[in-house]
């Protein structure tokens, strides 16, 4: 009887919750209702019946989070507490201390302060690490550190951190902290104009804009608008961002669902700035989702010419809705698609390798596409550049650098013993590639590689099963090829990691905006762009003008 009256009335009951949230299953219905009663039905044994106390919070707190993560990155579940710390976040009077700080193997590590920020004016530098935060000492403080570092304009934070070993304190006085999306826009030569785009949030356009009329106002004829690093944002921004360069309703990027109602064309809103000033945009393995919009889009409708290497590929839309007791999901609702029809998205999340990981398409299943004046160009995820260039490409080995600090750590050490560089540019050297490779293997460097990774868990487990001794010849005769390996990959790569080396010793000295006085000057990608912009034959060639 029980048994029946569960069909009968917790089944119709779940049918009612879902049409409540407007949510149509359609012929998963069914399916959909009985997992829900088993997972019911598991859950009250579980809690009921397991030989130790449970916490039923924390249980379908893992268990929503696990279920997610198969899906994809970027849809999350937020439980009350991180509802709440979200809010924290995002409400009010935003201040701050002006830095970008990182919390690693439970440290919390200044990566870069911005120029005349409370950091900054605190004296904190790059490779600083926090202990201390007023009255917390953070080797105690499991939460987010970096509330502590908010607070009302002008309130007065001690800080202890460690530097070089030595421990030291300061005094940082908060202050309104307002990161420009455009960080820098400059002229390269007489006719060329230079605007770096960081991010796209709520004044990215017009910033833009700004700096786009300044620029042309100065006597530039041609502008570079480089979006490299850059890992997107808010889409009315990119749309906007088109629109300084294309005429009023001009479609530039769709989103396709399932859901009818998540189908949307976003097209153009205003009368454009200048639609026939040659334009270049730079992207890289790291231009992402706004980035990937705006470069797809001028490059569908030929209105730029696109220089690097192939963007990241983060073509899905996310959604925030909010479900019962105060808690919350982001939900991919959609993905993105150019003017020409290419969608952007790189992994396919729902097809995965024997490892469990997306599967990427493969080069000779991307499809063909055409752009407005009938270029031929092609999906595949990310955004191909009309020109691409190799030094725009990212190694493994750089990428694994670059993730594992071993670049910025070194540097950090470098800083200190050169103190009086001030604004010149070092030349690094072979003997100072030679000083990286030897500080990388005094510190231990870890790759981080699937291999390095795969290697320290065979050895784990023997060391458990007690079996290591017999296979430690054999251990390490495996650690010395993949040393030997890694070796090889950072010689053959050298000129890209002395690049890297370079941009974060300028960082160092000069901040971000000494960076982009450099690459005006330096850059390769920068200066093919001028080239390209600078010869009117050729870049009405590749436009098909």
């Amino acid at each position: 009887m029980y048994a029946f009256f569960k069909k009968r009335y917790i089944i119709p009951a779940v049918a009612a919750a879902f049409l409540f949230v407007g949510v149509s299953f359609k012929e998963d219905f069914f399916e959909v209702a009985k997992q829900i009663e088993i997972f019911t039905t598991l859950f009250k044994a579980v809690n009921a019946n397991y030989v130790d106390d449970t916490n039923p919070g924390e249980l379908m707190d893992h268990a929503i989070k696990s279920m997610l993560a198969d899906l994809d990155p970027y849809t999350n579940y937020f439980n009350e507490a991180d509802v709440v710390k979200f809010k924290i976040n995002n409400t009010g009077e935003y201040t701050g201390i002006g830095a970008m700080i990182t919390r690693k193997e439970g440290k919390l590590i200044i990566k870069e302060p911005y120029k005349n920020f409370p950091a900054d004016k605190a004296g904190l530098k790059a490779g600083d690490e926090i202990i201390q935060i007023g009255d917390v000492d953070l080797s105690d403080f499991k939460d987010d550190a970096s509330q502590l570092l908010k607070g009302a304009k002008n309130t007065k934070i001690e800080v202890k951190y460690i530097r070089q070993g030595k421990t030291m304190t300061t005094q940082i006085v908060l202050d309104e902290v307002d990161i420009k999306a455009v960080p820098f826009f400059g002229k390269i030569d007489d006719k060329t104009g230079y605007i770096v785009l960081a991010q796209f949030n709520k004044k990215a356009a017009f910033e833009t804009k700004e700096a786009l009329e300044q620029l042309k106002r100065d006597g530039a004829e041609r502008i570079i608008l480089d979006l490299r690093g850059n890992p997107g944002g808010l889409l009315n921004e990119a749309v906007s961002i088109c629109n300084l360069f294309v005429p009023k309703d001009e479609v530039i990027v769709t989103t396709k669902s399932k859901i009818e109602k998540h189908n949307n064309t976003y097209k153009t809103l205003r009368e454009p700035i200048d639609t026939q000033i040659p334009l270049a945009i730079l992207v890289d393995g790291k231009s992402a989702s706004a980035s990937e919009i705006v470069s797809g889009a001028l490059q569908d409708l030929d209105r730029a010419v696109i220089v690097g290497s192939r963007s990241f590929g983060k073509g899905l839309v996310q959604r925030p809705v909010d479900l019962t007791y105060g808690t919350q999901i982001k939900i991919t609702i959609s993905r993105y698609y150019t003017p020409s029809g290419r969608c952007i998205q790189a992994l396919d999340y729902l097809h995965k390798d024997k490892d469990g990981k997306a599967i990427r398409t493969a080069s000779e299943n991307y499809n063909a596409f055409k752009t407005k004046k009938g270029r031929t160009v092609y999906d595949g995820g990310g955004i191909l550049p009309d020109v691409v260039l190799e030094e725009a490409k990212s190694s493994a080995i750089a990428d694994a650098l670059v993730k594992n600090d071993g670049i910025f750590n070194y540097v950090t050490n470098y800083y200190y013993k050169n103190p009086n560089l001030g604004d010149k540019i070092p030349t690094i050297s072979d003997a100072d590639f030679l000083d990286f490779k030897a500080y990388l293997k005094k510190q231990n460097f870890s790759y981080d590689t699937e291999t390095e990774i795969a290697l320290r868990n065979t050895i784990a487990a023997a060391k458990k099963e007690k079996i290591d001794a017999s296979i430690t010849a054999e251990y390490q005769q495996l650690l010395a090829a993949l040393q030997k390996s890694e070796e090889n990959q950072l010689n053959e790569n050298q000129k890209e990691i002395k690049d890297l080396l370079l941009d974060e010793i300028i960082k160092r000295y000069q901040y971000k905006e000494g960076l982009y006085q450099y690459y005006i000057k330096s850059n390769p990608e920068v200066k093919k762009a001028v080239s390209i912009l600078a010869n009117a034959p050729e870049y009405n060639k590749i436009l098909k003008i």
